[in-house]
């Protein structure tokens, strides 16, 4: 892992006292990059940076690495190194670009596992830590039809919802990501330590904006619930109590222009009155993963697009060849695709026509709908091209 001049000035920023995204995007506007508020004269940032801050900011200018604080990061970056964490700083291409439209975007990411998994669509599941068994269930099957669809899932690892979200996905085969309120060395629960190991052995990832070795402190959580909806298309909250941190979760999506929705329950249940006040309130009710898809039919197209781009950059050319059908992809060659034709039909008819599961063929056909092969209108398929 490589760290820039600039990544390091961001590390070392990360570390000073009363120092967050909100104060590190007004400086590096003022002074251009992290980099030049670190080397710049400390009598020019009276007034922003607290007097603390600037003692060391002093020290490290006289002493350089071995100043306390240089210490410090140089210390961080040895860790990721050693335990394969990524750090992806605001300024930097692979930061998710969701993300960096929110109004606070974290300075920098401490990623372990995939970090490209970040630019996935992701949709975020959230819900009470004291779920009922049905609002597990329905937590994991949810995931596990959209992450089958090619959706990634997002959550913040906590238990009840947030686990049974995590783990919904992985059934799915799909990449679920786990936003943490601690350092990215510091997984909390404790129970969810294997839970984390899959997830990054998946091909999903762990995330936190804040720096190794932060203790889990209730004012980390409601930061880290912004990250969550700024990294996903939509939140979708499961069970939620009328106070409660997946309320807040679902608060900042409006704010960050994202899609709430909410499985209504029982009018008994406490846990779940926030979800049925987000019904209230103009959130989308849905019943099936399907609903959400329809719903976000147009941001689906848009990520799809600017994936296929990346892809495309990616691999290596190849001149056609026409024996492979025109070049067509295996993908558009799938036989799903041949069952389906150009003429609108149900899912009922293809599983007719298929002898497929209509639980199989609906991940199929989001998957095509994902690459823009299918499109699907007032509940019937069929092929864009």
């Amino acid at each position: 892992m490589e760290v820039d001049s600039n990544c390091f000035a961001t590390l070392l920023l990360l570390r000073l006292p009363q120092f967050g995204s909100g104060r590190y995007r007004a400086l590096t506007q003022q002074f251009g990059s992290a980099e030049q508020v670190i080397t710049s004269p400390v009598q020019q940032l009276v007034g922003l940076l607290s007097p603390a801050a600037r003692q060391l900011l002093l020290e490290y200018q006289h002493q350089g690495e071995s100043s306390e604080i240089g210490r410090q990061v140089q210390q961080d970056i040895d860790y990721c190194r050693q335990h394969q964490v990524h750090i992806i700083c605001a300024y930097q291409a692979e930061y998710p670009p969701l993300l960096r439209q929110i109004t606070d975007p974290p300075m920098l990411l401490f990623v372990k596992g995939e970090p490209s998994c970040l630019r996935l669509p992701q949709i975020a599941i959230v819900g009470s830590r004291n779920a009922t068994p049905a609002g597990v269930e329905h937590a994991r099957q949810f995931a596990r039809e959209l992450a089958g669809g090619g959706v990634a899932v997002t959550s913040g690892l906590a238990l009840g919802v947030d686990g049974a979200a995590h783990r919904g996905a992985l059934a799915g085969n799909g990449k679920t990501i786990g936003v943490m309120g601690t350092g990215i060395d510091q997984l909390y629960p404790r129970q969810h330590i294997g839970l984390a190991e899959q997830m990054t052995a998946s091909d999903g990832a762990l995330v936190t904006e804040l720096p190794l070795g932060t203790a889990p402190r209730p004012q980390h959580f409601p930061k880290r619930n912004r990250i969550i909806s700024g990294l996903s298309m939509g939140v979708l909250v499961v069970e939620a109590a009328l106070r409660s941190g997946s309320l807040i979760t679902a608060r900042l999506a409006l704010e960050q222009n994202r899609e709430v929705f909410a499985i209504p329950g029982s009018i008994h249940n406490p846990v779940c009155r926030g979800s049925h006040q987000l019904i209230k309130q103009g959130g989308c009710l849905v019943e099936t993963a399907q609903d959400i898809i329809d719903q976000l039919d147009g941001q689906l197209a848009y990520q799809r697009d600017l994936l296929t781009q990346q892809e495309s950059q990616q691999e290596p050319q190849h001149q056609p060849d026409s024996s492979a059908d025109n070049g067509r992809s295996k993908v558009e060659l799938s036989p799903t695709l041949e069952w389906l034709g150009f003429e609108p039909c149900t899912l009922d008819e293809l599983v007719q026509r298929s002898g497929i599961s209509s639980a199989e063929l609906s991940t199929q056909l989001v998957q095509l709908e994902l690459r823009g092969l299918v499109e699907q209108q007032a509940g019937r398929y069929q092929r864009r091209r």
